[in-house]
């Protein structure tokens, strides 16, 4: 590269540099060989800074941002060599962002329903080139999760950008609220907390954290504060859906249901009876306020119990299984992450299995299981290898009606396996 460039450097190994030319946008602490100061004016690097990546050859390999006390030591945010990292730049990232949302989202509402962006991830970290900052959308609010100090330090510019981007968009967007609380902020040495960002751009903030908010024609009583990451789980909306397009007049237990958005769409699609288990009471209380406020708490039953130990037992107990409100025909499986390390996979997978074969032991012929996996580590092949050792253990035969995954607002960068994380399945028992 024959430009000088204005950032400090980041000599790599040739390993990093292999990695970096497929695709993935990290260099680790363990692959940089040596940090110089920028070639122009000798400013020498600091926690967060823009630097350029170069091979010990000298050759270019990127710019990105450094996390002096994270494993993870850059984070590439673009391989173009006549980009500079300036307010421009971020505008035209945000602007792609967006308009990759309302073309794949757009024009995917529900007859009569609300548009799909209105409650939709904006910003997905890596895959949309803002590694570490999280971005949620739910309706006139954005939530946002910040989780590297490279994007920490960007917030004043960033948040601005972001609200004009859309309001240019015609979107209307008024608060920020940051859930900046999550631990992987430790690793990056940067305080946990939350709150209403008070820049430029916004209103004075509201006096209350929850909102009811509507996804797929379905009401949701959230709490941006005190719910599990930014207050909803947004990347299941098309899963949800299909599971609707399935329940109408059928027994439906949902599994790890948490405030109920798949027994929600079961119950708005017809479902004859949904039964809703999760461990968290708290969880079951939102759901129940859920189906009042849609109207469905006439079809729908909350059990608050380890769903571990719950499905076994309705095999075992007929008479349970009858107080439940089985026999059930359709059952739905969306557990939290079984794994969230490579070293865990093995286990995880077991647990997949268990709780397959026992939702497998509960349907009849005919019957269908929508199934799932939220964790990048257990791919999609170990989860179809899981289920498969299921239904042999079950004595069942599968006929798969659908593989799906994410939402496409939760995009998947090919290269970065760690953008592909859900997984969704649903198969009837032949």
């Amino acid at each position: 590269m024959k430009q000088v460039r204005p950032y400090p450097q980041v000599i790599v190994t040739r390993k990093a540099a292999r990695s970096l030319a497929a695709g993935h946008p990290w260099v680790y602490a363990g692959e940089v060989l040596d940090v110089l100061p920028a070639p122009t004016d000798g400013r020498t690097v600091v926690n967060g800074d823009i630097v350029d990546v170069l091979e010990e050859n000298g050759t270019w390999q990127g710019t990105g941002l450094i996390s002096q006390e994270s494993t993870i030591r850059v984070r590439i945010v673009t391989r173009n060599a006549n980009d500079r990292l300036d307010q421009a730049f971020w505008a035209r990232k945000l602007v792609w962002a967006w308009e990759h949302r309302r073309v794949t989202m757009g024009g995917r509402a529900l007859p009569g329903c609300e548009p799909d962006t209105n409650c939709c991830r904006v910003l997905f970290s890596e895959a949309d080139g803002f590694p570490g900052l999280v971005v949620d959308r739910y309706e006139d609010i954005l939530v946002a999760q910040v989780g590297t100090v490279g994007m920490e330090r960007l917030r004043p510019v960033l948040y601005p950008l972001l609200l004009k981007t859309l309001r240019d968009a015609g979107e209307d967007v008024r608060w920020i609220y940051e859930r900046n609380d999550g631990a992987v902020r430790d690793k990056e040495g940067l305080p946990r907390y939350k709150g209403w960002w008070s820049g430029d751009g916004v209103d004075t903030a509201p006096e209350s954290t929850r909102r009811i908010i509507r996804e797929n024609g379905i009401l949701y009583d959230v709490d941006f504060e005190q719910s599990q990451k930014t207050g909803f789980f947004l990347d299941q909306k098309y899963n949800r859906r299909a599971v609707r397009e399935l329940a109408a007049g059928r027994r439906v237990l949902d599994c790890f249901c948490h405030v109920g958005p798949f027994g929600l769409n079961a119950a708005a699609g017809g479902a004859a009876y949904v039964r809703e288990v999760d461990v968290s009471q708290t969880a079951l209380d939102l759901a129940a306020e859920n189906a009042r406020l849609n109207h469905l708490e006439d079809r729908m039953a909350f059990t608050c119990t380890d769903v571990l130990d719950y499905l076994p037992e309705l095999a075992r107990d007929k008479r349970r299984l009858r107080e439940e409100g089985g026999p059930f025909d359709l059952i739905v499986l969306d557990p939290p992450a079984f794994t969230k390390s490579r070293n865990a996979v093995a286990h995880a997978a077991k647990g997949y299995r268990e709780i397959n074969y026992q939702a497998m032991r509960l349907l009849p012929r005919g019957g269908y299981l929508a199934t799932c996996s939220c964790s990048h580590f257990m791919t999609r092949d170990l989860l179809a290898r899981a289920i498969a050792e299921a239904a042999h253990d079950a004595n069942v035969q599968l006929k798969q009606v659908e593989e799906r995954q994410q939402a496409p607002d939760h995009p998947i960068l090919w290269g970065v396996p760690e953008t592909h994380y859900l997984d969704f399945f649903i198969f009837q028992l032949v």
